[in-house]
């Protein structure tokens, strides 16, 4: 959840509100399609508690997107189950990565704190030491001679 109280009230997309008649009407399907489609497990509407079925705004949109890949493309309903079931485990795949790609980030930042919080302690009157490279050249120093007038 987000942090915040919802309101019970609130209808959603996932807000089952609609009995099976309007759910018909809506979809453009018969009441007997939407149980048989029940039955089958491609859409699965809420139950009350007198076990009559309550559609919700996305269980609609699921229904006319069976009709569609049945009567436009011709997949039959265990294709249509498979399409319904691998595009679910994509949604779910997807949320899994921005929830990874989330933690990703904010370790990210906490790195980039802990890393400037550790500059940021540097004592600037030390000077880094560089290691010099060894050579086998023989340097010969000669102070300089004042000359005389």
């Amino acid at each position: 959840m987000d942090g915040r109280r919802r309101n019970p009230y609130e209808l959603t997309h996932d807000t089952p509100v609609y009995v099976i008649s309007v759910a018909a009407q809506l979809s453009g399907l018969h009441p007997q399609t939407l149980r048989q489609y029940d039955r089958l497990g491609l859409v699965s509407p809420d139950r009350t508690a007198g076990r009559g079925r309550r559609y919700s705004a996305r269980d609609i949109e699921l229904l006319r997107q069976v009709q569609q890949l049945s009567q436009d493309e011709g997949i039959n309903l265990a294709g249509i189950k498979r399409i319904i079931e691998l595009e679910n485990q994509v949604a779910a795949l997807q949320a899994r990565v921005a929830e990874m790609q989330d933690a990703l980030d904010g370790a990210a930042a906490a790195m980039r704190q802990r890393e400037a919080a550790v500059h940021a302690s540097y004592r600037r009157d030390l000077v880094p030491y560089q290691e010099v490279q060894q050579t086998s050249a023989l340097v010969v120093w000669r102070p300089k001679r004042q000359q005389s007038d």
